[in-house]
C-alpha cells in the first residue's frame, strides 16, 4: 500500500531499454526524510533516481512527485522546479571553478545571483570558489556538488552515489566521517533561506539576502 503522504510514488512505473527491463514496473511510494536506496552494480539505482528526477520517462506506469503528476507537461515544469538532482560523477570533464559551477546552477535554475554566493558561504566554500572541480579534494567538491544542487531550495534532493570518490571505508574516516555528517550538511541547506543567516529576510518566499 502507497500511503498518501509520500513525497514520491510510483504508478505501475517500469523502464526499458533495448528490449530488457532496466525497473520492472512496481508501485511504491516514498515518504519524506532522509532515505538511501542500496543495490549491488547495475541494480538500477541510477535509473530511478533519473527517473525520479525526471531526467528519464517511464515505458509504463507514472510517476507523481509532490501531488505533480509527471506524464503532463504542466505539471512537469513544475516538479522540476521543486526537485535537485546531483549525478555520479559529475565533476568530471569540467575544468570550471567551484563558484562558476555553483552559479551556473543557479542561472539554469532561475535563482538570484546572491542565492549562489550564499549558499557557497553557508557550507564553508568561500576558499575554494576560485578553484576548478577537479582539483578540489573529494569531500569539498561534495559539498560544491550539494550547493549547485540546493541553490534553489529545491523540495526533494536526488544524490546519486555522492560518496563513490571519498576514500576509506565506512566508519573509518573519509568516507564514513562525511556520511556521518551528511544530515548536518542537508541541515544547513535546509535552513538556507529561512532568514537565520544573519540576514533580513525580504520578503521573496523567506529567503535572506546575501551582499
Amino acid at each position: 500500500m502507497v500511503a498518501d503522504a509520500s513525497a514520491i510514488v510510483a504508478h505501475g512505473m517500469g523502464v526499458r531499454r533495448g528490449g530488457r527491463w532496466l525497473l520492472r514496473p512496481t508501485a511504491l511510494g516514498i515518504a519524506e526524510g532522509l532515505i538511501g536506496v542500496a543495490g549491488p552494480p547495475g541494480a538500477g539505482k541510477t535509473t530511478l533516481l533519473a527517473t525520479f528526477a525526471t531526467l528519464r520517462r517511464p515505458s509504463v506506469g507514472e510517476i507523481e512527485i509532490l501531488g505533480h503528476r509527471t506524464g503532463k507537461t504542466s505539471d512537469l515544469r513544475a516538479v522540476r522546479a521543486r526537485i535537485g538532482y546531483l549525478p555520479s560523477g559529475f565533476w568530471r570533464d569540467s575544468n570550471i571553478s567551484a563558484a562558476e559551477f555553483v552559479g551556473y546552477a543557479a542561472y539554469y535554475r532561475r535563482a538570484r545571483e546572491c542565492d549562489a554566493r550564499g549558499i557557497l558561504r553557508r557550507l564553508e566554500l568561500a576558499d575554494a570558489a576560485d578553484t576548478a572541480l577537479a582539483l578540489l579534494p573529494p569531500d569539498v567538491r561534495l559539498r560544491v556538488g550539494l550547493a549547485a544542487t540546493c541553490v534553489h531550495e529545491p523540495d526533494i534532493v536526488l544524490l546519486d552515489d555522492p560518496f563513490e570518490d571519498l576514500a576509506g571505508p565506512a566508519g573509518e574516516g573519509g568516507r564514513g566521517e562525511f556520511t556521518a555528517s551528511l544530515p548536518r550538511v542537508l541541515g544547513r541547506l535546509g535552513a538556507f533561506g529561512r532568514g537565520d543567516d544573519g540576514g533580513t529576510p525580504d520578503g521573496g518566499g523567506g529567503r535572506t539576502p546575501v551582499p
